[in-house]
């Protein structure tokens, strides 16, 4: 809907919007962390039988978010507002698919071979369904609690605060407590212990949705606006959207990169440095840098622009990885190092996305004359999760190029991999996101062309017609 005025946040509004990512990165970074290494030495599944698997279950994205996009759209909006009710439904069935996609069914219901490969197909994809039906409209929801470019930042913030504190419980606490010695003396994933965390986080995850519900308020006031168009033509007009294009490819990267990394370091400090327990420390590294750059991060907005920022930074953790993959660190606590400058370069974007992407909305709101969140930001989505498969289908792909052996399925034995293949690890972990990063700087600091200038325009413009269409409705009635 459009917006004639906006209300002034509270507190309250900012750390329920917050909580909404955390509940929903505690089962996202579970999955990003340990899913691949879960299924290939957990389930026993040969990384080629993952890479279709990831495919087909983003195939399935492709016609399932627009379609979830549009229904939001079209939705008549409750008294609780337009995205909250969403948010707080499809929670509970998301819940139960991290469950399931956890459960040790060879135990349970005595599944092995292909029985566990079907079973994987069914419950990561219903994950992806429910996990669309609660991040689309959350998503969506920022571009109506407030249209103020510094409240925007804000909440951009907080919510990448939120999806911090979700990402710790898979990232820290787990690596430090899932996996189990072997009678070798090494150390492998241990599905059973895995899965008595998650039941933990999905505890926790029910109190963040509860709060996230409770605090939140949409507090856009709506004006009268055009019918509504076809998801098709809605796509057709996005995809002449300049600023949202680049930005949903660049976005697109960031995902890849940093699920790409996520998985990477798991293999690559369990292999090649055979320190397991220091992938704790990896988001450590990377979200101090976020956190550093809170209390100054809205005046650096405010002084250089969002897509500025964003541009450099990625620049930043490009040259990074260039110069790790170049000397191949032998430290693994040097390596943590430098993953703490990519974070340093990552932190801008990663903190400013979701406000940047309320601007490219924006931006289609002054194209056509509409306000379709829900579907702008399913599209949106789309891009991000075809990350997600460029990240999985990619590094399951080079796995196998690489010649990597998965474990069997049940087994506590642990497979010693080659130098060769560690050596392979290595590669992958560096050069791969040196290109991701360096691909993404280029998108944001010569494709995006919202800069700091042009989005204070586009601001004032909409404000200014927006009032005319509250004017001239109120004059009608």
């Amino acid at each position: 809907m459009a917006e004639a005025k906006t209300k002034k946040m509270t507190a309250g509004n900012i750390i329920g919007y917050a909580l909404g990512d955390t509940g929903g990165v505690l089962a996202f970074g579970v999955i990003s962390t340990f899913i691949n290494m879960y299924y290939t030495d957990v389930f026993g599944i040969d990384p080629a039988q993952l890479t279709i698997l990831f495919l087909v279950a983003r195939v399935w994205d492709a016609i399932n978010d627009p379609i979830m996009g549009s229904i939001i759209d079209r939705s008549k909006p409750r008294k609780e507002g337009r995205f909250r009710p969403w948010i707080y439904f499809f929670s509970f069935p998301m819940m139960l698919s991290l469950f399931l996609i956890f459960m040790p069914v060879q135990e349970w219901f005595g599944l092995s071979g292909n029985q566990l490969l079907i079973y994987a197909y069914v419950t990561y994809i219903l994950y992806g369904m429910m996990y669309t039906g609660v991040n689309i409209p959350y998503g969506s929801m920022a571009t109506v609690m407030t249209n103020d470019i510094r409240e925007r930042s804000t909440l951009s913030m907080a919510r990448t605060i939120g999806a911090g504190f979700g990402t710790m419980a898979g990232s820290v606490i787990f690596p430090m407590i899932v996996y189990t010695v072997a009678s070798t003396g090494a150390k492998y994933l241990d599905g059973h212990k895995l899965f008595a965390a998650v039941l933990i986080i999905i505890g926790f995850q029910f109190v963040a949705y509860q709060l996230n519900f409770r605090l939140t308020k949409e507090n856009v006031a709506p004006v009268q606006e055009k019918a509504k168009e076809s998801v098709g033509k809605t796509l057709a007009s996005l995809m002449k959207n300049r600023p949202f294009v680049t930005l949903s490819l660049a976005s697109m990267l960031l995902i890849a990169g940093n699920m790409f990394t996520n998985t990477a370091n798991g293999y690559l400090l369990k292999n090649y440095y055979e320190t397991p327990g220091l992938q704790s420390l990896v988001p450590v590294a990377t979200y101090l840098p976020m956190a550093l750059s809170i209390p100054f991060l809205n005046k650096l907005v405010m002084k250089f622009g969002k897509k500025e920022l964003c541009g450099f930074g990625a620049f930043i953790a490009a040259g990074a990885y260039l110069v790790m993959w170049i000397w191949k660190i032998p430290n693994p606590y040097i390596f943590l190092g430098f993953l703490f400058i990519t974070g340093i370069g990552l932190c801008f974007f990663t903190m400013e996305v979701w406000a940047i992407v309320s601007d490219a909305i924006d931006y289609q709101d002054k194209l056509t004359g509409r306000r379709e969140e829900g579907t702008s930001y399913a599209i949106f989505s789309f891009f991000r999760k075809m990350g997600q498969t460029l990240a999985g289908v990619g590094y399951n792909a080079l796995l196998a190029v690489i010649g990597y052996v998965a474990a069997t399925a049940g087994s506590d034995a642990v497979i010693q991999q080659t130098q060769e293949v560690n050596d392979g690890l290595y590669t992958l972990a560096t050069l791969v996101p040196f290109i991701i990063y360096l691909v993404m700087a280029l998108l944001m600091q010569f494709g995006y062309n919202l800069n700091k200038t042009k989005t204070v325009e586009l601001k004032e413009e909409l404000e200014e017609r927006n009032a005319k269409m509250a004017e001239q409705s109120s004059q009608s009635e």
